[in-house]
């Protein structure tokens, strides 16, 4: 498709066709296994640059996605507009409220940076450096989740450009539907340009991580499965399998090796912490063990997720409870014995605040798991078919119906719908017709292909 110069959105962002300089960069994502395809390009400054931008494809019959940091991004868009939001990083803390305010390019950092200097904190991911509205629009399963529970169970209020260009607040008393269906829906109901969402009093926690050798893989999962069944709801945690790179930034005994990944954030004092946590450390030898009170601001040494872009390909499941049987199974698919093309297999404690329904019903799915389980291999297209093929296996379980958006991964819409119930289904796909009736937002994790 060819787009005349004098044809383009015009905003105050800047504007790239293919070919032009700077077009590659504009679409660039954080995971590089994506790589996107626009017609049109829309470096937004603001709200208005959305809605102009919206307003533009829709009067030319084209589909519109969204990029603010790329973590999130699971298939290329081909054709269309593409509006991104990296430009838009405003975030302003109100202590007194105890509320944060972020545009849509505003990363999880910025926000735990200013909470930080008011004793408060955020429902961020396992990782600082990922976007703070595509995460939450997710769902948002952090590390204070089974205290706090879902970071979208705590937004106060959303502003959104919807598919017919006009810019819209949506809270619980103002077009509570789409503020039902946004807060777990992704990005299938509009453009979020601002986001609104509850702080908590945490200064800090007890917490890190405990990296056993990849040889004792069994008894630490077999003590994890153990272990979490007895713990309070302040202490959320996490245990993965890791094949590590060989990189010199890894402190040497890490490097390049197959590791067991004990992660932990625990709301109360060390000295509780300690006693909690004595049962997972007798478990076997550590090879590095880091756990010890920190300030919130170092939140993200709790998962140590990869902050340089990489190829990523991930998808995962929920559990109702965690048995020996799947341990077994899990270790059997991608134990240290076999050689397997995946990065990472994670089982998540989930239960105590990510089950209970918030004061503001919101369209997250998964509620009621008490696990997740979860894979990441290198998206690299040469290495995709294996890659299915080993985490069909991985995955290969006894499963609790539905599943968490931001743990789909590259789902059809099929697939994505069955993470709810019949009647969550039929209202977000009614919310969706009232308000998107041409399914102008079709990319990412699309529930109407």
């Amino acid at each position: 498709m060819t787009i005349a110069l004098t044809d383009l959105p015009v905003t105050a962002g800047p504007v790239f066709v293919p070919g032009d300089e700077g077009y590659a960069a504009e679409v660039a994502s954080w995971n590089v296994a994506i790589h996107h395809e626009p017609h049109v390009v829309v470096g937004a400054t603001g709200a208005q640059d959305v809605a102009a931008a919206v307003r533009w494809a829709g009067t030319h019959g084209m589909p519109v996605a969204v990029q603010a940091t790329g973590h999130g991004a699971v298939r290329p868009v081909t054709g269309g507009l593409l509006v991104t939001t990296g430009r838009m990083t405003a975030v302003s803390v109100d202590p007194v409220t105890r509320t944060a305010r972020a545009a849509a390019g505003a990363r999880w950092s910025q926000v735990v940076e200013a909470a930080a200097a008011h004793g408060l904190a955020p429902l961020n991911g396992s990782s600082t450096h990922v976007g703070v509205v595509g995460y939450t629009l997710g769902g948002g399963a952090g590390p204070l989740g089974r205290r706090y529970g879902f970071a979208a169970d705590h937004v106060r209020s959303i502003e959104i450009v919807t598919a017919d260009g006009a810019l819209r607040t949506v809270d619980a008393d103002h077009e509570a539907d789409l503020f039902w269906a946004v807060r777990g829906g992704k990005g299938n109901f509009g453009i979020v340009t601002e986001i609104e969402f509850g702080l908590f009093e945490v200064a800090g926690f007890f917490g890190g991580g405990i990296h056993f050798p990849g040889s004792h893989a069994a008894e630490v999962l077999h003590a994890y499965r153990a272990w979490v069944a007895g713990l309070p709801e302040e202490m959320s945690t996490s245990v993965a399998l890791l094949r590590l790179p060989p990189l010199p930034l890894l402190p040497e005994p890490l490097r390049g090796a197959y590791v067991a990944h004990l992660r932990v954030a625990y709301l109360g004092t060390a000295e509780d912490g300690e006693a909690l946590l004595a049962p997972m450390r007798a478990a076997a030898p550590a090879l590095v063990d880091d756990v010890s009170w920190r300030p919130y601001s170092a939140v993200d040494s709790v998962h140590q997720d990869p902050v340089d872009p990489l190829p990523s390909r991930d998808r995962g499941v929920l559990l109702g409870e965690l048995t020996a049987q799947t341990v077994d199974h899990v270790l059997e698919v991608a134990g240290p014995q076999v050689d397997v093309p995946l990065m990472m297999v994670e089982i998540r404690h989930l239960g105590g605040a990510f089950a209970r329904t918030p004061a503001t019903p919101n369209a997250v799915s998964g509620r009621g798991a008490q696990y997740s389980l979860f894979a990441i291999g290198p998206g690299l297209p040469e290495l995709a078919p294996v890659v299915d093929e080993v985490t069909d296996r991985l995955l290969a379980v006894e499963t609790m119906p539905g599943g968490l958006m931001n743990f789909s991964g590259h789902a059809a819409p099929e697939a994505l719908l069955a993470n709810w119930a019949t009647a969550d289904r039929d209202r977000l796909l009614r919310i969706k017709r009232s308000y998107d009736p041409t399914n102008v937002f079709s990319s990412g994790q699309a529930l109407v292909g």
